[in-house]
């Protein structure tokens, strides 16, 4: 257990390293405020990682439990927690739980902008 926290620690700082420098990069390419092109460009690399990363270890089991933590939980979490969105959405639809898959998608959206909208105001108020 401490082993794998320890790896997903460091996973969740690379990714997160490496999301804000690919991040200012293609700000810097793009400078526009109509559209935010950083975080889009992470949300799509990092869910193109993971697509792989699953890809690889279903079709050709080269990758260990251990080293699927690190890359999925701990790199791509700390990159994007949109590709671990779009991950458990996948997963949803292959199982076909298109109930399931409905409600995560619509209440992540909506609640999450809620939220963000709330800790805003809470700002604003206090």
């Amino acid at each position: 257990m401490k082993t794998n926290l320890i790896l997903i620690g460091l996973g969740g700082a690379l990714g997160s390293i490496v999301r804000y420098l690919v991040s200012l990069y293609v700000s810097k390419q793009f400078s526009s405020m109509a559209f935010p092109y950083g975080t889009f460009a992470v949300n799509v690399i990092g869910c193109v990682i993971i697509g792989i990363v699953y890809g690889m270890s279903e079709r050709f089991h080269w990758l260990t439990p251990t080293l699927r933590l690190f890359l999925v939980t701990g790199f791509c979490g700390g990159f994007t927690t949109f590709s671990a969105f779009a991950y458990e959405n996948l997963q949803l639809l292959q199982s076909s739980n298109y109930t399931g898959f409905a409600l995560y998608t619509t209440l992540s959206f909506i609640v999450c902008i809620i939220a963000v909208f709330l800790g805003s105001l809470v700002v604003k108020i206090v």
